[in-house]
């Protein structure tokens, strides 16, 4: 894991209206390291990887990715990214194989190494065996190797993950974590949102976020420290439900 900064996030503020989605967050990330952004649903959790992936406009504040920023260079920083959402658009009437080809082609990946790193994702995935299969086949966990398989066919060196495991069973989910583990140890940088606890044990680093803000920041072994804790768990209960159970 480099020192070098991967994405920095500058007092980053995201409005809907009256509704701040994103609250002036600010933190970096280092390349190769595995950043997790937990919090539950409605957190800002989602809002802010959107932006990141220049999806979405900030109100206010900066963002870089990969040294770009992301709310005047939008579509160099979607080149240089992989993105996977809560809702991958993966096509259920086309079989594996076929999925990875037609990402081969939105991701602009060349036709000279296009069967190259065809093979190489179904590697990774552990797809090869399926290859044939028809998506809407694949069991939960399947579909969501497969989804990352298409997300790192043009080799980003950034890749954004929404929710990648919601809804796949703990098993799998262990699993899907291995295969970040793989791309982060090659070098890539990874930054990923859930709302389980649980995952958060497996970021080098992660941020909890509680109505648009970073209240807590650092590795798990730290925060478990810093608050006396045992698991991640009891210190996003400290950090976000203690305090609203002390109001009147």
């Amino acid at each position: 894991m480099s020192g070098e900064p991967a994405v920095v996030i500058e007092n980053l503020v995201k409005r809907f209206g009256d509704f701040t989605a994103v609250d002036g967050i600010s933190c970096t990330i280092r390349r190769g390291e595995v950043f997790g952004f937990l919090g539950p649903n409605g957190a800002g959790k989602s809002t802010t990887i959107r932006i990141l992936c220049g999806l979405l406009q900030p109100t206010s504040g900066r963002a870089l990715v990969g040294g770009l920023d992301v709310a005047t260079q939008p579509e160099q920083v979607r080149r240089r990214i992989g993105y996977m959402s809560q809702r991958f658009s993966l096509y259920d009437d086309l079989t594996v194989e076929e999925n990875i080809d037609f990402f081969s082609g939105i991701y602009g990946v060349p036709n000279g190494v296009r069967s190259q790193r065809k093979e190489f994702a179904l590697q990774m995935a552990g797809l090869e065996q399926r290859r044939g299969d028809m998506t809407r086949l694949l069991p939960g966990g399947w579909k969501q190797r497969l989804a990352l398989a298409c997300a790192i066919l043009h080799e980003p060196p950034i890749l954004f993950l929404d929710e990648p495991t919601s809804g796949v069973d703990p098993i799998a989910r262990r699993s899907f974590w291995d295969l970040i583990y793989e791309l982060a140890a090659a070098g890539q940088t990874v930054f990923v949102t859930t709302h389980y606890m649980t995952e958060a044990e497996y970021c080098h680093r992660v941020a909890l976020m509680h109505q648009g803000r970073i209240v807590a920041l650092g590795s798990p072994d730290e925060l478990k420290r810093q608050h006396g804790k045992a698991t991640m768990e009891e210190v996003f209960v400290e950090m976000i439900e203690g305090p609203q159970e002390e109001k009147p």
